[in-house]
């Protein structure tokens, strides 16, 4: 029996210790044009693609990951999506966890792709986390900080729901906006519209990253043509990017999938408003 627990551990200890890496701390600072002085040096914090299923996020790079968006103190903490990987059932005991956040504003949060496409899966997840106060945005405009500065939380990009221009009318033109919305394909629909700051994962920064050749997987959906296509737009994997006029920073996420991870740890991003 010694032996056979052995064994079911094995995959866990690959995937959590081996195979994800330690936890990275991202810190960056961007300007907003017409923030007002009075939201100047506003500090954000994003987390993303938790995956918490009990294989693919270990309890203490979650942990890590709360203590280390607790310590930065910041003003808004933003989830950009992807709580659950297939059965929703998880996503209590995640919101559970989750409740520790501390911020002076707030959690907000957006659903992504899992979070819509297993039964039942986006009133479960959506439950769990607005049974902790983190208020779930769907096609919604919110001022958390005041009227100086929008948020502003979308659907999954594949969604049917995926309605930017009702959403975004709602504002007034010279109102800055971040935008939330999982998959950063939704950038390039997103340029017809001011978009001071888009927070986006979905992509896991590629996983591997191979020096000189970017994320292994862009390589993979070259040369497969029936593999699942994750994204379209593998130059915004990860990190910030300018996309026309719209800034678009995208988190490379805490959950892990086999093969692990290479030359991309998992994140927490600390963000400076100036």
């Amino acid at each position: 029996m010694k032996w056979v627990g052995l064994f079911l551990t094995l995959p866990y200890f690959l995937m959590h210790r081996l195979l994800a890496g330690p936890l990275s701390v991202e810190t960056l600072t961007i300007p907003i044009a017409g923030l007002p002085s009075a939201l100047k040096d506003t500090k954000l914090v994003q987390l993303s693609d938790f995956h918490f299923d009990g294989l693919r996020l270990s309890e203490d790079l979650l942990q890590q990951a709360i203590e280390t968006t607790n310590e930065a103190e910041p003003d808004l903490i933003l989830l950009t999506g992807d709580y659950i990987t297939t059965d929703p059932t998880p996503a209590y005991s995640l919101a559970h966890r989750l409740k520790a956040l501390q911020s002076r504003a707030g959690v907000y949060a957006v659903l992504g792709n899992h979070d819509l496409c297993w039964p039942n899966a986006k009133a479960t997840v959506t439950e769990a986390l607005e049974s902790v106060d983190i208020q779930v945005l769907w096609n919604q405009v919110v001022y958390p900080l005041g009227t100086g500065l929008a948020l502003v939380g979308l659907p999954d990009f594949r969604a049917a729901q995926f309605e930017p221009a009702s959403v975004m009318a709602q504002i007034e033109p010279e109102t800055p906006r971040i935008v939330l919305s999982h998959n950063p394909d939704s950038a390039e629909v997103l340029q017809q519209w001011r978009v001071d700051l888009q927070l986006s994962g979905h992509t896991h920064g590629g996983q591997i990253v191979l020096p000189g050749l970017g994320p292994m997987h862009r390589w993979v959906e070259r040369l497969n043509p029936f593999s699942y296509k994750v994204v379209h737009h593998w130059e915004w994997s990860e990190g910030l990017h300018q996309v026309g006029n719209n800034r678009l920073y995208v988190n490379r996420g805490l959950g892990t999938y086999l093969p692990g991870r290479f030359l991309c740890p998992p994140e927490v991003t600390i963000i400076n408003l100036i």
